[in-house]
């Protein structure tokens, strides 16, 4: 009795959608359907910090030396809302690394519950997003990890100074502790 099962699914083959040899997708900052990882969210997001501060100093030194306070306000803030354009775009890019919506992103914008978008590996493989992003070069890896060794310098620096000069405070007057 060859009679097949009328209430099994199909046996058919079908090609998935998407091809798991597909290698990895470029690296585009616009628009933000890609995928990012974590190190080089970290790393874009250090370069466009030091761009926006280096734009930021120019325009404070224009703003000196014109005495057109107005003119620079105005241009900053032009300035600071494409920054906040540029992160937003980095988030919702990771977040789809994280096979996420973008909308998730809104989320990381929440203290500590952020710390989740740089901590949590990405999707290995393909997801709905496309391939994984490619391998970080040198220059990825130099800048993202600047960032942690800057943050752990920043808070060693904020603890040891006030130490630091309370100490030679009381070295100079001489004072017991």
């Amino acid at each position: 009795m060859d009679e097949a099962n009328r209430f099994a699914p199909p046996g058919s083959r079908v090609a998935d959608v998407a091809d798991e040899s597909a290698g990895f997708q470029p690296v585009r900052l616009w628009p933000p359907d890609g995928r990012m990882g974590r190190l080089r969210l970290l790393a874009y997001g250090a370069g466009m910090y030091i761009l926006f501060l280096v734009v930021s100093s120019a325009l404070g030194i224009v703003a000196g030396m014109t005495q057109s306070a107005q003119a620079a306000f105005a241009i900053g803030i032009v300035t600071f809302v494409l920054y906040l354009v540029g992160v937003t775009v980095l988030m919702i890019q990771r977040s789809h690394d994280l096979d996420l919506s973008g909308w998730w992103s809104i989320v990381a914008f929440i203290p500590l519950v952020g710390l989740f978008w740089l901590f949590k590996g990405g999707t290995p493989g393909v997801n709905r997003w496309g391939a994984p992003p490619p391998p970080n070069g040198w220059g990825v890896r130099i800048l993202g990890l600047i960032v942690p060794v800057v943050m752990v310098v920043g808070i060693v620096a904020a603890i040891a100074l006030p130490a630091y000069v309370d100490y030679t405070n009381r070295g100079i007057s001489g004072a017991k502790p």
